[in-house]
Formats: structure tokens, sequence, C-alpha cells
């Protein structure tokens, strides 16, 4: 996703995880949860002028939902159970499960380089990354975001055909749209369909997230939370190539927290993508303050509020972090 400053209804959904001893479980009632998320949202909200919020969290095991405020403030409609979110770089560990299911289909390997799928790339640098590499952010150097000049295949393979890595592949993490964005793309090549469907097919329909998208339907428009730019303008993700595959997915906050549980080992998942999904958790270069698995990222736990916000600060995001 672009990292213009915006304040976003859509990237500001937060699917939280408490985890709460048996003893204590029995004294959260649903009214419990609701008082201790209102103190929060309320300020929040205030601070950061924020039109309306999504807040789903698991506790017990149990999920909760709870909206706030309006999805658009041109329209005053208020967010509710079926308002679809933006989730920005979240869409990214979809991709990355979508990958290891291809890998458990027998479709592809994770350790394959890319010229295996791309046999034009055979004699280039980028032909010889690993879709490991990719789904760790360690290819070289690739950008943050695809070049603005590229708009479609044909552009987009002359850019890697040019490409020279800054740094060996496996010893930089640099954060790339064009990274995760090129492992959906071949996974899809790999599985011979397209990858809004296969998504759909193999991952959304699975673990029950009915409302989950990466091309909206015409019908679910009206459903589609409104972003706001700093200055109050409306914006929303923008498009280019790759974009599907990097930051495309539209949800909801009950369909988010089920893709939450199916990572949690909460959910009824067949055992094919429960595989998958564990792939996705593995972790393959220490960067910092964490450990990068495919997409996902892993911190020693107890963590301390310090080290999460270097985790997820810009600098993790712009710089280079040896791996």
């Amino acid at each position: 996703m672009r990292f213009n400053v915006t304040r976003f209804v859509a990237t500001l959904l937060v699917a939280g995880c408490a985890a709460a001893t048996a003893g204590r479980a029995a004294a959260f009632t649903p009214d419990d949860v609701r008082q201790a998320v209102d103190r929060t949202v309320a300020p929040l909200m205030k601070q950061y002028e924020i039109p309306g919020m999504a807040i789903g969290v698991i506790v017990d095991g149990r999920p909760h939902v709870f909206d706030y405020g309006v999805m658009s403030t041109q329209t005053g409609q208020p967010v509710a159970a079926d308002t679809l979110f933006e989730i920005g770089s979240v869409s990214k560990t979809l991709t990355a499960t979508l990958a290891a299911d291809a890998q458990e289909r027998g479709e592809l390997s994770l350790t394959d380089p890319v010229s295996r799928y791309v046999p034009a790339l055979q004699r280039r640098p980028f032909g010889r990354v690993t879709l490991v590499e990719l789904g760790t952010h360690t290819a070289g150097g690739l950008p943050l975001q695809v070049p603005d000049t590229i708009r479609d295949e044909a552009g987009l393979m002359r850019y890697l055909d040019a490409w020279q890595p800054a740094y060996a592949p496996g010893t930089r993490r640099t954060y790339s749209n064009v990274s995760v964005g090129m492992l959906g793309w071949i996974t899809a090549k790999a599985a011979g369909g397209d990858f809004s469907t296969l998504m759909t097919q193999r991952l959304f329909a699975p673990l029950g997230m009915t409302h989950t998208y990466v091309d909206l339907p015409d019908a679910r428009m009206a459903d589609y939370a409104q972003g706001y730019a700093k200055d109050g303008k409306p914006v929303r993700m923008t498009g280019g190539a790759l974009w599907r595959e990097a930051y495309g997915v539209r949800t909801t906050a009950a369909d988010l927290l089920r893709f939450v549980q199916a990572n949690l080992g909460r959910a009824d998942t067949p055992p094919q993508l429960r595989r998958a999904i564990e792939r996705t958790h593995a972790g393959y270069v220490r960067a910092a303050p964490l450990t990068q698995d495919l997409i996902w990222e892993q911190y020693p736990y107890p963590v301390a509020l310090p080290t999460l916000l270097e985790g997820n600060g810009m600098k993790m995001i712009v710089d280079a972090t040896p791996a």
C-alpha cells in the first residue's frame, strides 16, 4: 500500500488477540470486553480524527467485533458488520499463505528460483532470486513500490529483466511491494489460475471468509469504507502493477478474525491449508528486532513496547536491515 499520510477508516481495522487464563476468562463478559474496547477507542478516534473503526478481539477463543462511527463522512453511513475495509499490507500474509498452499499442492517449491516459473529471466539477477527470498523481503534491494511508470505485465517484465541487486540475496531485508507482489504473481502462474480467483477458492472459502475480496463486486461497493487523506479529501488504494498481490484485500472485521483464529490454530481449518498456514510462521532471517517469517514477523515473548515500535517503524519500512 502507498505510504502517504492518510486517515484511512479502512486501515484502522484492528484484530487483537487477548489470551486469558482459564481462571480469568470466566470474569470477562461481553460487556466487560466492550467497555475495555470503548475506553481505548473513544480517545483514539478523537486524537486522530478517525471517522469510523471496526475492532475485533479474541478473548478465550471467542471472537468479539465492535463498530464505531461512520464508514463515510459524506453519507453518514455507520460502520456495521458488513462494512468492508482495505487491510493494506495485511494482505501480504494472505498472499504468503496462498504460496505456501501451492507448495503443499506440489505446484511450486519456495526454495526454487524465480527463473523456474519465469524462463525469460533465466540469465538475469532477478531470475536467481528464490521464492523464499521474495517472501522474506531479502531478494537483494527491491524498491518499496513498483515504479509508477509500470502499468502492465510487459512493463513489469522489462523492469525485472533490467533490475540489478544492491545487495547479495539473503543478506539485507528491504521491505518491498515488488517482492511479495511477485511471490503472488508467480504463485498464480504456477497454479495455472487467476490470483483473485485462487485466493477466493483456496483461502477465503475454506476459512469461511465469505465477505472477503480482492476484486470487489459492484454489489458490495455500497459497503466499502471510504478513506480520507490528511487534508480530509476522500482517497482509496492506488492500482498499478501487483496491487492485488501486495495490498489488494478488502474484508470485514469478522472475516479478518477468522483468519487470525486460523493462524492461532483455533479454527476448523482443512489439514492442507493448516499446514500451509504453519509454514508461513517459520522464521528464516533475523533482522534487527524481529525474525522474518514468510511475510509474518515474530518477536521473542514477552516483548517490550519499544521493540514493537521499532519493528513497525518507518526505518524498518524504508531502510535496508542486515539479515
